[in-house]
């Protein structure tokens, strides 16, 4: 089926170890083992409730996630990327990036949300795939504006936007259910002139990593 309606989409994005791609049916098993062993990890931050988590994130509950993923994309909708590690002439899924709530016209914005392998965290994974879905979506994406929403006490995906140089632009008290209660979120948020001048957010991340090296 044509995507035609969904600017930018689907496309693949590359740095080194990294790549974003849409998700196949066949991420299922792979998908769940990674789901399931981050239990203690993520949902702490979800909205799907922590009892059940083996079978809201089994292989066949991803048939379930990945139908809706391709109809919120054929859409236009979103833009949902399996984050995937290659190394060793291997690729592993290792986490999830996803352009969301996509509006166009005069607004051009979209909210995005992302989770990665406790196992892989801080080797600058979750920052560059963040800039990798900015650049495009300023780009091929043709939006100019994306916000993360996090809740304060979520340092490690507060330090992932705060690299980047994300602004804190709002506070939003009682903003979503997440883990049984109304949780309060902070608001951040980029556009694409922000970056532009510096050749994108990739662009910025590559020296800001080299400068600190």
């Amino acid at each position: 089926m044509s995507l035609v309606g969904t600017p930018g989409w689907p496309v693949a994005l590359i740095d080194g170890p990294v790549l974003l791609r849409p998700y196949k049916r066949t991420d299922a098993v792979a998908w769940s083992e990674v789901r399931r062993a981050n239990r203690a990890w993520l949902a702490p931050w979800e909205t799907a409730p922590a009892g059940g988590w083996d079978e809201l994130n089994s292989p066949t509950a991803f048939r379930f996630v990945h139908r809706d993923q391709r109809r919120s994309a054929r859409r236009g909708e979103s833009m949902p990327f399996a984050i995937c590690l290659r190394e060793h002439g291997r690729e592993r899924l290792v986490g999830h990036i996803n352009l969301g709530n996509i509006v166009r016209r005069a607004f051009c914005s979209a909210y995005v949300g992302y989770w990665i392998d406790a196992r892989v965290a801080g080797r600058g994974l979750m920052p560059t795939a963040l800039a990798l879905v900015a650049d495009h979506a300023f780009g091929p994406g043709g939006l100019h504006r994306i916000e993360v929403n996090i809740r304060p006490e979520n340092g490690p995906s507060r330090r992932v936007v705060e690299k980047l140089g994300f602004r804190e632009e709002s506070y939003h008290p009682r903003y979503m259910h997440i883990d049984g209660a109304w949780r309060d979120h902070i608001g951040y948020a980029m556009t694409s002139e922000e970056v532009a001048a510096e050749g994108g957010l990739l662009a910025r991340w590559h020296r800001l990593r080299t400068v600190s090296s």
